[in-house]
Order: C-alpha cells, then sequence, then structure tokens
C-alpha cells in the first residue's frame, strides 16, 4: 500500500502542527497532493483507467476548495503552504 499509517504521520507532522494533527487545512492540503501526485504517477502508466481519473479530478477539487477557503481566511498560512508544496498558484 503507497499510504500507510507511518506516511501519513509523517505528512502530519511536517504540515501540520504535530503529527496528530489531521483537521488542518494544511495537512489535509498536503495529503491530498501526495495522492494527487501518486494517482498522476499511476495515470501516466495506465491511461485508461477512468475510474481514477475521476478520483484524481475529484481530489484535484478538494484540494482546490481548502486552498481558496486557507486563502479567504489567512493568505500567509496559504501563501506558505504554497511554496512548501511547489504548487503553482
Amino acid at each position: 500500500m503507497y499510504l500507510d499509517a507511518a506516511k501519513k504521520q509523517e505528512i502530519f507532522g511536517q504540515y501540520g502542527k504535530s503529527n496528530t494533527d489531521t483537521g488542518s487545512a494544511e495537512s489535509q492540503i498536503a495529503l491530498f497532493s501526495y495522492r494527487i501526485s501518486h494517482l498522476t504517477e499511476h495515470l501516466k502508466k495506465n491511461r485508461k483507467d477512468y475510474s481514477t481519473e475521476r478520483a484524481l479530478t475529484m481530489l484535484v477539487g478538494k484540494r482546490r476548495a481548502l486552498l481558496n477557503y486557507l486563502k479567504d481566511r489567512d493568505i500567509n498560512r496559504y501563501r506558505a503552504i504554497v511554496k512548501a508544496l511547489g504548487l503553482r498558484k
């Protein structure tokens, strides 16, 4: 499995406030970004996997909604997470 509990703890520890901070917008955005990169690599090899393509589209939408929320609430946190993850916007 590509995303086990230890990897989640590492992502939450790096981008959240602590290893158990699973609810903050930054930690969720980081987790979604990790999953998006994994699904993107999968789709490069399996271009006709339409169910994965739909799941990827839904994840990108969820991440975009969280980024919009964070931008509206605290622009400094938004800029920090975008820079940390290397997202375009």
